[in-house]
Parts: C-alpha cells; structure tokens; sequence
C-alpha cells in the first residue's frame, strides 16, 4: 500500500485564504435558448387576437366577442401616439410619460409603506409565539376582503385623490408581504439558531445576522407577488378622482369608447409592472451580493 504523497505546503498547513469561486455567468446559448423559446406564445397569442377579430370569433360560455377588439396594428399606433404624439392628436397624444411618472410614484409610495410595515411584522411573528398569537387573527380575518370592498369606506374616511390610491396599493400588498416574511422566518432551520446562541449573539443580533438573510428568498417572493398586486389594484384607485395616471387614462378611455387606448394602458401597465419586478430583483442580487437566493 503506496502512502499518498502530501506537499510541503499541506503538512505545515497554509494560512492563505480561499477564494470563492467566481459566480457563473449565464451561459450565452442559454440566453438565447431562453429568449427564442418566449416568443412563439406572443406571436401566437397576436395571430388568434388577428384572425379572431377579422372573424368576429364569439368565445362560448364567457361570451367574449372578439370582433369589438381593436386591431393589433391599430394598438402599436395607438401606443406610439400616446409615448411620442403626431399621429391622432387627440386628449392621449404624448401623454405616457406623464401618467407612467404619476402611477409609478404611487406605487412607490405605496408598496414602500407596506415593506416597510410588513417585513419586520412577519419577521417577528414568524419567530415569537406571542407576536404571531396578536396579529394572526387580524391578519386573517382582513386578508380575503377585496379592495374594491375597501373603496366606499375609503372614499368616506379619506376622500379621492393620491392618498386614498396609496392607502389601497399598501393595503392590498401589505399581506402577501407579510405572509412571505412569516414564512421565510419560521423556515429558519434551527441549527443556524442555535450555533449564534453558542457564539453569544443577543435575540436581536440573531434577528438581524441570522434569521434575516435566511428569510430572504422567501421575502423576496412576498415582495414580487406584493408588487403586483399593486399595480393591479392602481387602476381601481385611479379610477376616481384621479386626472393624471395610468388608471384614470384607462377610465377615459373606456367613456369615450377608445378601445385601442384600454389595450395601450393595460399594455404599459404589464411592461410597467414587468420592469420594475425585474428592477426588484437586481436590487435584491446586489443587496445580497450576488448570493444564489433568487432566480
């Protein structure tokens, strides 16, 4: 039996440091793959929407009569008019940037508060049994009402206006957020907590160096189902008395029967949500500096 030879190095035992291996860079092909595979669903969805409209296809057991649907290319005019104007001239001409820099800070503010509240909130009662006992129940008793439910009171309490849209867009994103910070923290595997009570962390320190980073990736889930959901619920606060949005856009457009123009806001408000989940994302990867906690 040949002994394993060991190097002068190994047997006196090297203090340099590891290195950790650099971070894989998407491969290239799989880009691309990636890219060529999201495209045949688009096109396919734009030739049923064509073919449908010039056929005046009727969809049985929802009723869906595509021949009152705009034309596709009829749209893509219509979206460039309201970006850039010089093609209709009319009350939507050049009026994107506007309405998308309106509702874009509603948003912000808005889905901000509710982080703000519900991420600690979730922390704590995902960790303490008397925090999750207090809050629990009242989480869960207001999480199924709708926000279209919370409109006549808000109207009532606050009035219409930026700060009732706000205090829906909160209201509605608060609990998906809160609900992925109560799961991510009681998913902290207990081992992680006890080694920082064997190194003689405080209950905070262990919050904030332990039980943190691990619920991140189910934060970070909480908080893109939570931005979603409040670009959803944009619209309905927009949808009265409001003058300047992407929502209110939606509503005049729908009074005066511009169907092409429905299309166009409900498109900017995909793209809108779309960017600013992807915009979500990357803060998340250099926040945790490039750690493999979300895809």
């Amino acid at each position: 039996m040949t002994a394993t030879p060991v190097t002068a190095t190994a047997a006196a035992g090297s203090t340099e440091p590891r290195r950790r291996p650099p971070a894989r860079r998407p491969n290239r092909r799989a880009l691309l793959r990636r890219s060529l595979l999201a495209l045949p669903v688009p096109l396919l969805f734009l030739v049923v929407w064509q073919v449908g409209r010039d056929q005046a296809w009727e969809i049985p057991v929802i009723g869906i009569r595509m021949g009152f649907l705009p034309a596709p290319g009829d749209v893509v005019l219509s979206l460039w008019d309201y970006a850039f104007g010089g093609i209709h001239d009319d009350a939507f001409s050049g009026d994107l940037w506007v309405n998308l820099a309106a509702s874009s800070l509603r948003v912000l503010v808005g889905f901000g508060i509710a982080a703000a509240i519900a991420i600690p909130l979730g922390i704590l009662m995902g960790r303490y049994y008397t925090m999750d006992s207090l809050f629990d129940p009242f989480i869960n008793l207001f999480r199924p009402i709708p926000a279209t439910a919370w409109v006549p009171l808000v109207g009532l309490l606050i009035g219409w206006g930026d700060q009732a849209t706000i205090f829906l867009i909160a209201l509605s994103a608060f609990f998906p957020i809160v609900l992925g910070a109560i799961s991510g923290s009681k998913e902290v595997p207990p081992r992680l907590i006890e080694a920082g009570r064997m190194l003689g962390a405080r209950p905070w320190e262990i919050l904030a160096q332990v039980v943190v980073p691990a619920s991140a990736a189910a934060v970070v889930n909480g908080l893109r189902v939570g931005l979603g959901i409040a670009w959803v619920v944009l619209v309905l606060g927009e949808s009265v008395g409001v003058s300047v949005g992407l929502g209110s856009a939606i509503i005049l457009a729908r009074d005066v029967v511009r169907t092409d123009m429905v299309v166009v806001g409900m498109i900017v408000i995909g793209l809108a949500g779309f960017l600013s989940d992807r915009l979500l994302i990357g803060a998340f990867r250099v926040f945790t500096r490039g750690r493999p906690l979300i895809k």
